[in-house]
C-alpha cells in the first residue's frame, strides 16, 4: 500500500485520492459534478488543517474519471492512471472520449496496466483493487444506486473501499441525473 507518502517538493505528505463514478453524466451533470469536485478537492486538509498535495489516482474512464482528473490537474495536483488493460482506450471508447482519454493520458506523471489475463469485468475488478490500494481517500460521483452491484462497477468499488476502511466522500450534487 502506498498511502500519505512524501510529496514531490519534500513539502509533507501527500493526500492520494481515488475516484470511482457513472461513465454516463449528461454534460449539465458534468458541469456541477466539476464544480463540487473543485471545492471538495481545494477544501482537502491534513489534520493541522494544511492543505496537502494531491496525487489522483484513476482509471481514467469517460464520465466521473475523466472530470476529476481535469479538476485535480487544474488544481495543481498529480494524476497517476491504473488503465484496465493495455489498449483500454483504442478498444472502449468513441472518438470525443479517446480525445479526452488521450490527452489526459499524456498528462499523467505515471500510468499503469495490472497484469489481468482476463476480460471485462475482471480486468476492471484488478485495475479498480490497485486503485484502492494506492489511496488514503475515494470520491465517488454517484447516485448511490446499490442495485446495480455489477463487479467492478461504482457502486462495488465503494463497497469494497468501505470493507477495506478507506474513507468514501460521494459526490452526487442537486439535479444531477444521468444520461
Amino acid at each position: 500500500m502506498v498511502h500519505g507518502g512524501a510529496s514531490a517538493d519534500g513539502a509533507g505528505p501527500e493526500m492520494r485520492i481515488g475516484v470511482t463514478g457513472h461513465i454516463n453524466l449528461s454534460p449539465e451533470t458534468a458541469r456541477l459534478v466539476a464544480s463540487e469536485l473543485r471545492a471538495h478537492l481545494s477544501g482537502m486538509r491534513d489534520g493541522n488543517g494544511i492543505a496537502r498535495a494531491m496525487v489522483g489516482v484513476s482509471c481514467l474512464a469517460p464520465g466521473a474519471d475523466s472530470v476529476f482528473a481535469e479538476v485535480l490537474l487544474s488544481l495543481g495536483g498529480r494524476l497517476e492512471v491504473i488503465l484496465p488493460r493495455a489498449d483500454y482506450g483504442r478498444a472502449r471508447l468513441g472518438p470525443a472520449d479517446a480525445a479526452t482519454f488521450e490527452d489526459l493520458l499524456r498528462r499523467a506523471s505515471l500510468v499503469r496496466v495490472p497484469e489481468c489475463e482476463h476480460a471485462e469485468p475482471a480486468a476492471y475488478i484488478a485495475a479498480n483493487n490497485q486503485m484502492l490500494d494506492a489511496i488514503d481517500h475515494l470520491v465517488a460521483v454517484w447516485d448511490g444506486d446499490h442495485q446495480a452491484l455489477l463487479p467492478g462497477g461504482t457502486a462495488h468499488v465503494v463497497q469494497t473501499a468501505l470493507s477495506r476502511d478507506i474513507p468514501v466522500t460521494v459526490i452526487w450534487p442537486e439535479g444531477a441525473r444521468r444520461s
